[in-house]
């Protein structure tokens, strides 16, 4: 019984991701591209950019980010990042 209230104890904090916070994610990954720096590559607050992704859904736009897309890295770079930071990021960015 103890080893599986254990096991259950590990599975539940392997599997529980805290969202960071999406300024600090920006700044340390995402800002290398999402800046001047790459044309394709949304900013910051450009509804015209992110509205045509935002109408594919989160789902798409956090897979697309996870597994990369076109010039995006997979992952966005951000290797300890949850779907719930993406997601987030994302939510920040396209405001």
């Amino acid at each position: 019984m103890k080893r599986m209230l254990v096991a259950a104890f590990l599975f539940a904090c392997s599997t529980a991701h805290a969202v960071q916070n999406p300024e600090d994610v920006f700044n340390r990954t995402c800002s290398k591209c999402h800046d001047s720096r790459f044309s394709q590559a949304p900013k910051k607050g450009d509804l015209t950019a992110w509205n045509p992704r935002l109408e594919k859904g989160k789902d798409i736009l956090v897979k697309h980010v996870t597994e990369g897309f076109n010039a995006m890295p997979p992952r966005g770079l951000c290797m300890d990042c949850s779907a719930e930071d993406y997601e987030a990021v994302i939510t920040w960015m396209s405001k």
